[in-house]
C-alpha cells in the first residue's frame, strides 16, 4: 500500500480536520527512504482536545505513543503505525503556515519545482547515506551552518534567486 492510501484508510485528515492537518516531509516530496514516516503538522490551540482525538482513534495502533514537550511552545507529538506505515503527528499552537515543518516543506517543494533534476539527485544521494532532509538540502546547495535556519532564509528568496542558486549545482 502506498502512503497516500494509508493516509486515506486511517481517516486521519478527517479525524483531525479541526486542527488543519497537512502532510509534509519526504514522502510527498518524492525523497523517501525505507525508514521514512508520514509526517503531519497540525494547528493545535487546545493540546488536551488534540490528544483526546488522537488517543480515541489511534491508541490501539502498533507503536502508539503520545507526549507533550516541556519546552518552547509545548507541542504535542503522536506516533503510531497504520497499514504498515509509521505516522508522526506534530501539534503546535502556531498556525500551520507559521510552523518550521511546514515552512521547510514549502521551500523544499519550491526548490524541487524549479530544479532540473540535479538538486533532487544530490538530495536523494545524501538521504540514501543517512542524512536528514534539511541537512541534505543544505549540503546539496553548498550551504554551511545550521541547515534548518538556512532553509527558512531561502524561503524568503524569489524564484529567480533560487534558480540562480540551482544553476550553480
Amino acid at each position: 500500500m502506498d502512503y497516500e492510501s494509508a493516509i486515506g484508510s486511517s481517516g486521519l485528515l478527517d479525524e483531525l480536520r479541526e486542527f488543519d492537518p497537512r502532510v509534509v516531509g519526504t514522502l510527498p516530496l518524492g525523497l523517501a527512504t525505507p525508514t521514512s514516516d508520514i509526517d503531519v503538522v497540525c494547528h493545535v490551540l487546545d493540546a488536551a482536545a488534540f490528544a483526546e482525538v488522537v488517543w480515541r482513534r489511534y491508541r490501539s495502533c502498533d507503536g502508539f505513543a503520545l507526549y507533550q514537550w516541556c519546552s518552547r511552545r509545548r507541542p504535542v507529538v503522536a506516533r503510531f503505525e497504520w497499514d504498515g506505515w509509521p505516522f508522526e503527528l506534530f501539534g503546535d499552537p502556531r498556525p500551520v503556515d507559521q510552523q518550521e515543518g511546514w515552512l521547510h516543506f514549502e521551500i523544499e517543494r519550491r526548490l524541487l519545482a524549479l530544479d532540473d533534476g540535479r538538486l533532487r539527485k544530490a538530495v536523494a544521494d545524501h538521504r540514501a547515506r543517512g542524512m536528514k532532509t534539511e541537512p541534505a538540502f543544505a549540503a546539496a546547495l553548498g550551504i554551511a551552518g545550521d541547515p534548518y535556519s538556512a532553509l527558512l532564509a531561502l524561503g524568503r528568496e524569489s524564484d529567480a534567486q533560487l534558480r540562480a542558486r540551482l544553476e550553480c549545482l
